[in-house]
């Protein structure tokens, strides 16, 4: 599925199910899905412990509620998801082609090969 098929699945669901919400609404909802995916990041990866049935979050299903609601609001202000990530890919690519590369705190065994 590319995402202009993925931005048009969620926008049809969306307006068979009810309706989206204000972008304000949709905004907030982003910020909790988020709080739940670091939850279960920080637990996971992190140094916290998982509290009784936390242990069975998904790590997918939560990474897929962002996407969703990113989504939404994408729709919302028509933007362009493809579009957006290819500029903020070109966008990366002029300012940091080398920067990362220098940063020796990425840097595993031994210094990457230029």
């Amino acid at each position: 599925m590319t995402i202009e098929q993925a931005q048009a699945l969620v926008d049809d669901w969306i307006k068979k199910h009810g309706g989206y919400f204000s972008e304000l609404t949709n905004l907030a909802v982003l910020t909790e899905e988020v709080g739940e995916l670091a939850r279960i990041i920080s637990r996971k990866y992190g140094d916290q412990s998982f509290k009784n049935k936390e242990a069975e979050a998904d790590l997918a299903d939560e990474l897929a509620d962002v996407l969703w609601v990113v989504m939404c609001l994408a729709n919302q202000t028509d933007i362009d998801l493809t579009k957006a990530l290819e500029k903020n890919v070109q966008k990366k690519t002029k300012r940091d082609s080398t920067r990362h590369k220098e940063n020796k705190k990425l840097w595993k065994q031994k210094p990457p090969e230029n």
